[in-house]
């Protein structure tokens, strides 16, 4: 075998291993909530399993040793000799942990120090050994004695679990040893369900000279006498399905195959009368076997002859085929993400040369246009189907940062998620997880009070920090949540006259307490310590959501928790805008933050403080913000009788009106980062390429209205001083 071949195979290797991680992950948390059921119990077992049989094929000695270490205390609780209580599960899940950074370590090629994971592998040794001596003592010390009374023997005889005889044949295929499987060790699982003899079969070994290194000559036969049913023994062989030739007889009887069953459907269907009324069915290319002569028809017939049950059996053993997947490298994908962004560009300029070759509406230039906007818009959404993935991963990677920073600030801490299939952009998951980390640190550290505080509180001493995520409005929302002591607020605003950040005698509101958090180098640790106290965290996560076009919020209440709620766009790639002109300038607004478009009356209009408008909708005002003077394009303000309203909703749920002087149309636009190109521009989100080539400006609506009323309280503190 070719370096080039071992590598690929190991590259499949790790990032199998990424989702066995994942599977035990998941698995001993809902053993640590308390649902150690058999199955969950034997899904984690199987994902260390296999993690340290790929790793032997790789001489990953290391890892091989703590992955089996940890293999046999999962082999206690799953045959009910240890039981998972809290204290069990605290050492498991800092094996998993360990687990994962050794994976990662052999990953990269890194050298691995056995002391780093020696006292975690102490830990889970210590757990079987226990239960051992436990078993011991309750054995030395039950000693039963039998009372003979004289009377007849009214016990029914035990009832023994039958004993079923299986020969199983095993017959590996080269892509078995490919894949980083071994035989062995399906034989060794194997044997473990009861009795097991086994046969080795050599015969196909060639001469030395003619031997492929990459071929598979051995057979096995294993004679098995076991208590557990023939699903069990199945079982064995699942992870080398497709891999091996495998056949299993129990008590004498051989297991009916998919090619057998697909024979007795056709039997049983070239015999039934046909219906009256055809109907589709779901059989397809079933051909019916020609007899070759009257007496092999014969013999035929007897044979087809079965019972109704052996079909009703067979059909009964069907199973469900598998959804098959392809491995594709993130790079091919984020290219033919690219090519589908130039494609729409390339769709709204030839639309644009359409309108202004002034083509009939009903031309078939116009028909045949509109068709591939529609293709278009398909192609693009199911490629970005493609580059969703669900948010499962990072919130399984935030279950170890909890972990590890309650052991450190001697907490108790409990990690719940909700929302863990919502699907996101792959790019915005990327960067999502730095900024989560900070926030569940913080949460952690800050939000969470010692045991004694909570109990003095009248809380459980275990606090809970709760990570969900949600689709709303076309936008992804996450939102971490603890029930601690809340936001200290007296606290906040002293450290920020401390640092300079206010003045002694500012004016602010909780709301506006609390986004003190967000400001650089603000911190209220007392010392500094490896998980905060340095100033660095808050204003980096917000900085990093602003990047990604999103929005953060808090909200607190002192004594019971704090909540923060982060607010992302699903893709950062395409989006559906609405284009509008303002002072000679084309602006999309993103549709998803639009709630309706008004044509302005006289009436409706009326002013407020300095320079500030408002614009009465529905019996209720709503700020009317001038699109054009907030960015600079004019410095007098448009007539709002001109001109157009856009009401749009915030992230906090509040409404405004955006006044532009016209609408265009709506249409989707591929988003290129401005930051990246030229740099941060208050108020604008990204930009995109028009039909006609120009470069337009993709509003950011809540940067928008925040600018538009920081602006107004200015102008306000102005007017009062001039007054």
């Amino acid at each position: 075998m070719t370096v080039d071949t071992m590598a690929a195979i190991r590259q499949t290797f790790f990032q199998e291993c990424e989702e066995q991680l994942s599977e035990m992950e998941v698995g001993l948390l809902a053993m640590d909530e308390g649902n150690a059921d058999s199955e969950t119990v034997n899904a984690v077992f199987r994902a260390v399993h296999s993690i340290k049989g790929g790793a032997g094929a790789f001489k990953l000695t290391a890892l091989v040793q703590f992955a089996h270490t940890f293999e046999t205390a999962l082999d206690f609780v799953r045959s009910g000799k240890l039981n998972p209580t809290a204290e069990v599960m605290k050492p498991m899940l800092r094996a998993a942990d360990v687990l994962a950074d050794l994976v990662e370590a052999s990953r990269d090629g890194k050298e691995i120090d056995e002391s780093s994971y020696a006292a975690i592998a102490a830990d889970v040794k210590a757990l079987t050994a226990t239960e051992g001596a436990e078993e011991v003592e309750e054995a030395i010390d039950f000693q039963p004695t039998v009372i003979d009374f004289g009377l007849p023997d009214m016990a029914p005889e035990p009832i023994a679990a039958p004993v079923h005889e299986y020969r199983v044949s095993f017959t590996p295929r080269p892509e078995l040893y490919a894949n980083a499987n071994e035989a062995v060790l399906v034989i060794r699982e194997l044997s473990r369900l009861g009795q097991a003899e086994t046969t080795c079969d050599a015969s196909a070994v060639p001469d030395i000279d003619n031997i492929d290194p990459n071929g598979a000559y051995l057979s096995w036969t294993i004679k098995l006498s076991s208590e557990v049913a023939i699903e069990a023994v199945r079982e064995v062989f699942e992870f080398v399905d497709g891999e091996a030739d495998i056949t299993i007889e129990a008590d004498g009887q051989p297991e009916v195959s998919d090619d057998a069953i697909a024979a007795l459907l056709a039997q049983a269907l070239g015999s039934a009368p046909a219906a009256e009324n055809d109907q589709p069915s779901n059989v397809t290319n079933v051909e019916e076997p020609t007899p070759a002569d009257p007496v092999q028809s014969g013999a035929a017939a007897s044979e087809t002859a079965s019972p109704p049950a052996q079909v009703a059996e067979a059909v009964k053993t069907v199973a469900v085929p598998a959804q098959t997947t392809i491995r594709v490298e993130f790079d091919r994908v984020d290219r033919l993400i690219n090519l589908v962004g130039e494609l729409v560009i390339n769709q709204a300029m030839l639309s644009q040369r359409v309108i202004e070759a002034n083509f009939a509406g009903s031309s078939s230039v116009v028909i045949g246009l509109e068709e591939l906007e529609q293709l278009t818009r398909e192609i693009q959404e199911s490629v970005m189907a493609i580059r969703a993935q669900p948010v499962k991963p990072l919130f399984q990677r935030m279950s170890r940062i909890v972990r590890e920073v309650a052991d450190a600030t001697s907490k108790q801490v409990r990690l719940k998620t909700d929302g863990e299939a919502t699907e996101v952009d792959k790019t915005v998951v990327e960067r999502l997880a730095e900024p989560l980390t900070h926030m569940i640190r913080n949460a952690v550290d800050h939000g969470i009070e010692t045991p004694e505080e909570r109990v003095a509180a009248g809380k459980s001493p275990e606090g809970n920090v709760r990570l969900s995520a949600a689709h709303r409005s076309g936008r992804i929302v996450i939102e971490i949540s603890d029930d601690g002591a809340g936001i200290n607020r007296p606290k906040v605003r002293a450290s920020a006259i401390k640092k300079g950040l206010i003045s002694p005698d500012a004016q602010l509101s909780d709301s506006d307490i609390d986004n003190l958090l967000f400001l650089p180098g603000f911190s209220t640790a007392a010392t500094i310590s490896s998980i905060s106290g340095r100033g660095v965290g808050m204003d980096v996560v917000k900085r990093s959501i602003l990047a990604l076009g999103g929005r953060i919020s808090i909200s607190s209440r002192p004594g019971l928790g704090s909540t923060f709620s982060m607010s992302l766009p699903l893709t950062l790639a395409v989006l559906d805008g609405m284009a509008v002109s303002v002072a000679g300038q084309t602006l999309v607004v993103p549709l998803t933050a639009i709630v309706e478009t008004l044509k302005p009356k006289k009436g409706e209009i009326h002013g407020i403080g300095a320079d500030g408008r408002v614009m009465a909708i529905r019996n209720t005002f709503v700020p009317l913000i001038d699109v054009g003077t907030q960015l600079g394009f004019r410095d007098t303000p448009a007539d709002p009788e001109r001109s157009v309203a856009i009401l749009v909703e915030t992230d906090g749920g509040a409404r405004n009106a955006l006044l532009v002087d016209s609408i265009q149309d709506q249409r989707q636009v591929v988003i290129k980062s401005l930051e990246a190109n030229y740099g941060t521009v208050s108020g604008i989100a990204a930009a995109t390429i028009l039909g006609d080539g120009r470069v337009a400006l993709i509003l950011d609506v809540d940067a928008l209205v925040t600018r538009s009323f920081e602006g107004q309280l200015t102008a306000a503190a102005r007017y009062g001083t001039e007054g």
